[in-house]
């Protein structure tokens, strides 16, 4: 069952996308070398926690963490622990945050130091593909529509757009009907009605779009072990045009 939200509930889901954003904000400002992945996972809980929130994955079908923190060649569900982030690496980082009954999700990659021109313009590419999905997020067009948009701007570059992992409905479940492949055609799908809020987040590899999933159940990595980058937000379908709940402002301002 698809569940279209109320305005009152979109409400709830935006306070939860701010103080996720805020936290997104939190992680930003320490992303260096050095510093370990366990460090960026313990102040996201501290400071969702802090301001009233529960973080979504914390406990997620028996997932231990707060943050899924993916580097390089790790496309998505990455562990938090030792490793200590390098200059040349891309991390993503997804987070989700709980708050009066409703959940908000958002994910971005970061580069470490200088990394290679190459893994730069994926960056830049995923993201912008991630805006072009939401362009199509309007009442009356097909979810064909969103995964095409991505689909067609990443492939033109070259890019391999993984089919395992999908974006999805979001609301009182974090995970909720239906789901919002990266790629797809247009005209296809579902069609959207206002009040349906959704996640959509590119998943896409420098290389093929091929990935295999590691002994531990959660991690997913290029089968070619070239970097991914992953970039997502929740967005609410409206008439005229897509409103975005979460927000990178608070991201950007760390980078800055």
């Amino acid at each position: 069952m698809i569940f279209y939200k109320t305005e009152e509930e979109i409400e709830f889901m935006r306070a939860s996308a701010k103080v996720l954003a805020q936290a997104h904000g939190e992680v930003a400002s320490m992303i260096r070398e050095g510093i370990t992945t366990r460090e960026l996972d313990k102040r996201a809980e501290e400071f969702i926690r802090d301001n009233g929130g529960q973080p979504s994955f914390k406990g997620y079908n028996g997932f231990e963490y707060s943050l899924c923190i993916s580097p390089n060649s790790v496309v998505v569900h990455g562990f938090p622990g030792d490793y200590a982030l390098k200059g040349g690496d891309v991390v993503s980082i997804d987070c989700g945050v709980l708050l009066n009954g409703y959940h908000a999700d958002s994910a971005y990659t970061y580069p470490v130091g200088e990394v290679a021109p190459e893994v730069t313009k994926l960056l830049e590419e995923t993201k912008k593909s991630l805006y072009l999905g939401i362009e199509q997020a309007v009442a009356g067009n097909r979810m064909g529509d969103v995964s095409y948009a991505i689909q067609n701007h990443v492939e033109k570059q070259g890019y391999g757009v993984v089919r395992e992992l999908v974006g999805h409905g979001i609301g009182k479940k974090l995970h909720e009907r239906p789901d919002v492949p990266n790629y797809g055609k247009r005209g296809a799908g579902l069609k959207l009605q206002t009040g349906l809020v959704i996640a959509i987040e590119p998943m896409v590899n420098l290389g093929k779009k091929d990935v295999t999933q590691e002994k531990d159940g959660w991690t997913i990595r290029t089968k070619d072990l070239k970097p991914s980058a992953h970039f997502e937000h929740t967005v609410v379908v409206r008439k005229d045009k897509a409103e975005i709940l979460t927000s990178f402002e608070y991201i950007e301002k760390a980078l800055q």
